[in-house]
């Protein structure tokens, strides 16, 4: 296979950096007991700091991204290893609460402007023929972050210590942090390089909002589900407490194969791509939501929504490129309307479950799933409209060739 046709080596070390930043976020959440009587605070206001975070990186992370506009991209990635380790310094040595909560914070802000410069330089460093793919091996480091990160700082914390999973993130951020210094090489002029003025004309496009939307809606429809995936396996559909963490590895194992088939079709197939993984979800969702008291359905309706959920984002990072640029700004915007999207799907989930119980978020998941499919309607009507102008031409062609001939 030639240079040109496989995924430059700098975008693996990209997707550290991002593991790096995944497993940041997620550890909270397997932290819940150990940081409640650490910091001498209750378990819901250990979760305020898993939604501090993704508010940090939803509304903080384009504002940094701005900020560091004018520097050399790599220069600028080292600025941000440089915040998310002190973040995580500061989280490691928190004595109370609040310090906490301004330490998850400012490493939430630092990952969302590290993601949107990280997916901005791959798609740089890759040919146009690979560009798809080396979107996907990028959001791999987001996918393994899921499936590694959080059980590996989990187990760490258990064992050592809530304290000892900071400096283990603290570790990881410097080792990714040294592997694109010796790695990465410096970019030239980002792609389309513009004032800040110009970046955001970009926005103006009412249909770079639509395609932000969908991003949004894929997300939340998933993560409508997989918030409530442990209460809804052991309280529904019957599986023992040992069981389910076992079930959530194979869902991350899903994931990441599923990151893999959309990365090689999402450079020539984004918007079919787009358009079967919402459909197909929202069949899983619905199958899950009927079927979640039988154990056999229930995994196999878990397993899809792992292979078709959060998997569609080298597609979804595809299409917003191709609608506007592949600079970081919009980078940025994109990431934040998926954090958007995970609010969304966690916070309103959790308000169906007074309502409809368990399965109620389940339901949420798969009505966001077809809304999702209502905004890519313009696009195929475009993409419809396009083939049956070349349908036509061709045909008109065919007709004067004969004319010609006759």
């Amino acid at each position: 296979m030639s240079r040109a046709t496989t995924v430059p080596r700098p975008v693996y070390v990209l997707a550290l950096g991002i593991f790096a930043m995944v497993t940041s976020e997620f550890v909270v959440a397997g932290l819940m007991p150990q940081l409640a009587e650490g910091l001498d605070a209750t378990v819901p206001e250990v979760g305020y700091l898993i939604t501090a975070y993704a508010a940090a990186m939803a509304l903080g992370g384009p504002f940094l991204t701005v900020a560091l506009m004018r520097m050399c991209q790599k220069r600028a990635l080292y600025v941000l290893f440089a915040v998310f380790l002190a973040g995580n310094v500061l989280a490691a040595t928190a004595t109370d609460y609040p310090v906490m909560l301004v330490a998850r914070i400012v490493t939430g802000v630092a990952s969302q402007a590290f993601f949107g410069i990280g997916v901005s330089l791959a798609a740089q460093l890759a040919s146009p023929e690979t560009r798809g793919r080396a979107l996907g091996t990028v959001m791999n480091g987001l996918m393994l972050g899921t499936l590694l990160g959080l059980p590996l700082a989990t187990l760490v914390g258990e064992h050592l210590g809530w304290r000892a999973a900071f400096w283990a993130i603290s570790l990881l951020t410097a080792v990714a942090a040294l592997c694109t210094a010796v790695g990465v090489p410096r970019p030239g002029r980002p792609e389309g390089g513009e004032s800040f003025r110009r970046e955001l004309d970009t926005f103006r496009n009412p249909r770079l909002w639509l395609v932000l939307s969908t991003s949004t809606l894929i997300i939340g429809a998933t993560f409508a589900a997989f918030s409530y995936f442990n209460p809804l396996l052991t309280e529904v559909t019957g599986f023992g407490t040992g069981t389910v963490p076992l079930l959530l590895i194979a869902y991350g194992a899903a994931t990441v194969l599923g990151n893999s088939v959309v990365a090689r079709l999402a450079d020539r197939h984004a918007l079919p791509v787009l358009f079967t993984g919402l459909l197909l979800n929202a069949l899983f969702l619905t199958g899950l939501a009927l079927l979640a008291h039988l154990a056999v359905p229930a995994v196999v309706c878990m397993m899809g929504i792992g292979l078709v959920g959060v998997t569609m984002n080298p597609a979804m990072i595809t299409r917003v490129h191709r609608t506007a640029n592949a600079r970081p700004l919009v980078n940025t915007v994109h990431s934040s309307f998926i954090t958007l999207g995970i609010i969304i799907g966690s916070s309103v989930g959790g308000l169906t479950v007074s309502g409809f119980g368990l399965r109620g978020p389940v339901w949420l998941g798969a009505v966001l799933a077809v809304l999702g499919l209502l905004t890519l309607v313009p696009d195929l009507r475009r993409r419809g409209s396009g083939t049956a102008v070349v349908a036509k031409g061709t045909r008109e062609a065919e007709k004067e060739l004969c004319a010609a001939r006759g």
